[in-house]
């Protein structure tokens, strides 16, 4: 006597759902970071590490490498809102943008550099097509607004006028907006009266001790 087709058919689909889910737990099973039993093994230390005061944070895996820096987006609504930049200012910002170094905010010469070499002025002015006098132009109104500072290099290689470009993080950050470097506490230590309002502030302002 013949199988009815259509219970065939339901039997067969039955074995292919079947096949299937058995791979699925097996790729699961092959990427499973920790085994059931290494993961008790984890939450048994984090219970203990929770009652002595520590926290045990999982290695974070960097999966890109691209070079980035930040804008942070309601501090440029806010700077618009008060025409605190010029057109000029801002097409200056957008420019310098791949040359500000990791963590320092200092413009270099390669961000891909383990040890950064301070850009000057005028090589600055040369990588984006600026002259001398054009540089000057844009920046001195730049450091008066607390948007760039300027400071000596400290460095032999450079003669006594040359100088180092520090940006705001607050208008441009490049790093851990949790973990601003101190170096820019102190060539940003408070804002202008312009900037008092700024919605975001990655540099902790001194506030006066009451005796």
């Amino acid at each position: 006597m013949e199988k009815d087709p259509y219970i065939i058919d339901k039997i067969f689909n039955e074995k292919i759902n079947q096949l299937n889910n058995e791979a699925r737990i097996r790729q699961y099973n092959s990427n499973e970071i920790l085994s059931y039993e290494e993961m008790d093994q984890a939450n048994q230390l984090a219970k203990k590490a929770a009652e002595r005061g520590m926290k045990l944070v999982p290695e974070r895996r960097v999966k890109n490498k691209a070079k980035f820096a930040q804008l942070i987006q309601e501090n440029w609504q806010y700077l618009n809102k008060i025409n605190y930049l010029s057109t000029a200012e801002k097409a200056f910002l957008l420019d310098i943008i791949p040359f500000i170094g990791f963590r320092t905010n200092c413009l270099v010469e390669n961000i891909k550099d383990k040890v950064q070499t301070p850009l000057t002025q005028e090589a600055l002015g040369e990588r984006i097509g600026k002259n001398k006098s054009q540089m000057s132009k844009i920046l001195k109104p730049l450091q008066n607004k607390y948007v760039i500072f300027r400071g000596a290099t400290g460095s032999e290689e450079y003669n006594s006028k040359s100088y180092s470009l520090y940006v705001n993080p607050n208008i441009i950050y490049c790093g851990d907006r949790d973990n601003v470097s101190e170096h820019l506490y102190t060539m940003f230590p408070k804002l202008p009266k312009d900037l008092k309002n700024i919605p975001v502030n990655l540099i902790p302002q001194k506030t006066k001790k009451i005796r």
